[in-house]
């Protein structure tokens, strides 16, 4: 019988494919609303949310903006904390950006009245923060692509960055310890989802190509401080497909993807460090490269909905340490019977495969129903 291990031991033991006490679990996300009702007061965790909240201190002075990080990091790590989670999420959005004017409670105004401007609304029921007006400007085309591969390719041989440039992150390792994995971070790299970056897929893939494989040597040089940092396991992707599968063709992906990804992959090997992917959505059309041919090592975000089963993930690609199991579609939208029941599944292939650490895929959004988390969260205690 497996002693009992702490969260930090049950993950690394998990990601190596070793036994363990019992699953892991950890989360992708909260949304305010869910961490508000974990830590029983307003928790400044989430998504657009802090957007807006670091807009908010922002716009009322450095001393606000100070509060609003501190806050923010205190109130990140507690939550998963009372979660008692083994693999934690230990930075959410932000948006440096001071804002020119406020325009009401909810709405801000950034940029040059005379020039270059646009403005954000907060929406308290959905907690987004999105752009509701801007100035003219021409509609981007590839030309304006040319530029910014060009802009990337001469920044691509810059300064390796050091642990000093991931504040967040030795915070989250100095209060966690022993006790709980955190994850590695400054490896993600994809196509940005503009329709004139799409039609460039199609019609300049080498101009694609070029963009991502100097995003990806930039990205391949983050390990090193990870490393030193002790973080094995480093979060990467970006998303790039629907429930229809993804939203370039997989000619397109092998072309375009694939020569980043592998470049990626080994920057993080040449470290000790493991390369994971993640995007929601239907990924078999372009499986095989992606968790065959790139050097991958793990997949979260895993898209239950979408037809990405933990059985079939783990039988064509037994090497993957794969995250999730559990949709948040099915918490926002099921019932407390069919949430437990999703639970109950995901724990199964965990405790009969291995290398799974079980959790909700994709962040819990705020209309989510308090009883079908608290239901999860049970289930997850009462069964892993």
């Amino acid at each position: 019988m497996t002693e009992t291990m702490t969260g930090k031991q049950r993950v690394e033991a998990t990601a190596e494919g070793k036994p363990t006490d019992k699953v892991p679990i950890y989360c992708a996300g909260l949304s305010s609303r869910i961490a508000s009702h974990v830590l029983g007061r307003e928790a400044y965790v989430g998504h657009a949310i802090q957007r807006f909240r670091e807009s908010r201190a922002l716009w009322e002075g450095e001393a606000a903006h100070q509060e609003f990080v501190e806050r923010t990091q205190r109130d990140v790590l507690e939550a998963s904390d009372k979660l008692d989670l083994d693999l934690v999420r230990p930075i959410y959005w932000r948006y440096q950006v001071k804002p020119t004017r406020r325009i009401n409670e909810h709405t801000f105004f950034y940029g040059d009245e005379d020039g270059d401007w646009h403005v954000m609304r907060f929406d308290p029921e959905t907690e987004l923060y999105q752009e509701t007006d801007r100035s003219p400007r021409p509609e981007p085309t590839i030309k304006d692509i040319e530029r910014t591969v060009e802009q990337g390719e001469a920044a691509a041989d810059g300064p390796e960055p050091s642990p000093d440039n991931y504040p967040d992150l030795q915070v989250a390792i100095e209060h966690y310890g022993e006790r709980r994995a955190v994850p590695g971070t400054g490896v993600g790299v994809g196509v940005p989802r503009e329709r004139h970056w799409l039609e460039a897929m199609a019609l300049r893939p080498d101009l694609v190509r070029r963009y991502l494989v100097a995003n990806a040597k930039r990205a391949a040089k983050n390990p090193k401080a990870m490393a030193e940092m002790e973080l094995g396991l480093l979060f990467g992707g970006g998303d790039f497909a629907g429930k229809h599968g993804p939203l370039y063709s997989p000619k397109a992906f092998h072309e375009c993807m694939l020569p980043a990804l592998k470049i990626i992959s080994d920057g993080c090997h040449r470290h000790g460090c493991k390369h994971l992917f993640a995007s929601d959505g239907d990924l078999w059309p372009v499986a095989e490269d992606l968790f065959g041919n790139s050097g991958v090592d793990g997949f979260y975000e895993i898209d239950r909905r979408a037809g990405m089963d933990l059985t079939r993930l783990r039988d064509e690609y037994p090497h993957l340490v794969l995250l999730g199991g559990i949709a948040s579609e099915t918490l926002h939208t099921g019932t407390r019977e069919e949430v437990v029941q999703e639970v109950l599944s995901a724990l199964e292939v965990a405790k009969e495969r291995g290398q799974i650490i079980v959790g909700c895929s994709n962040q819990v959004v705020p209309p989510t129903p308090l009883e079908n988390f608290d239901a999860m969260m049970e289930t997850l205690y009462e069964n892993r």
